[in-house]
């Protein structure tokens, strides 16, 4: 007796189907549908709101934080411009991060119950539905969460006071993350860089996801030797 396939009912809320779909979850979650009209993650409306952050949201929220901690560092006896030199190594290291997170962590291949449903709601919603506006960026509380281990880690190889600037310069690479990654999903840029960036993220979602995990750069794909390769050229008729 032959068992039937599960499928996934896009009518309700899909949380609590797509842990169901087992070894057919990596398949299905990489078939994306190209719609503004995001799907309902859970029944409950509580639950339901802490799934839709707007993309503003992320620079009212840190951008202030970040100026709280790089004045922090300069309190404690840092000049301006060996402030100004953390802040960009920190930014720099959140360009790693942002690589090595996407890489390892959202591209992580699951299979049973809980592991599917935690990459769905972690990442795989946004390859499902790549236009779904309000589920675009971190909700300010899951990256609070993700701030921890990333304070404690420079915290523990930096000194007291350059901790705080350094750790600033991450967040203003993050905050830059998500509004580069709502631009390029919605934005409709006419000049490089921003033209080839788009093209380049755009590849990663609808051809070839295993490759370009880069999003405010393409730095670390290079390195990395993660880069696609070239699109083909078409042939004039």
């Amino acid at each position: 007796m032959v068992a039937e396939k599960i499928t996934v009912d896009l009518n309700k809320p899909l949380v609590f189907q797509v842990g169901h779909l087992g070894k057919d979850y990596e398949e299905w979650v990489h078939q994306p549908i190209v719609s503004k009209e995001g799907p309902r993650f859970f029944e409950n409306d509580f639950l339901e709101m802490f799934t839709r952050t707007k993309w503003w949201v992320i620079p009212v929220v840190w951008i202030p934080v970040v100026c709280w901690l790089v004045t922090k560092s300069v309190h404690m006896g840092h000049t301006v411009s060996q402030v100004a030199l953390m802040v960009v190594g920190g930014v720099l290291l959140w360009t790693l991060i942002e690589y090595t997170l996407h890489r390892f962590l959202f591209h992580i291949k699951t299979s049973s119950y809980w592991a599917n449903t935690l990459h769905y709601l972690l990442h795989g919603c946004h390859h499902k539905h790549p236009m779904d506006g309000l589920r675009l960026v971190f909700p300010p509380a899951a990256t609070a969460i993700l701030c921890v281990p990333i304070w404690s880690l420079i915290r523990l190889l930096t000194t007291p006071s350059s901790a705080p600037a350094i750790f600033g310069g991450g967040l203003l690479g993050y905050v830059m993350y998500d509004c580069t990654h709502y631009y390029l999903h919605h934005g409709q840029p006419s000049q490089s860089p921003a033209r080839n960036l788009k093209k380049y993220h755009l590849n990663h979602h609808y051809r070839m996801q295993t490759r370009g995990f880069g999003i405010t750069s393409s730095l670390w794909d290079i390195v990395f030797a993660t880069l696609p390769p070239p699109m083909p050229c078409r042939k004039s008729s």
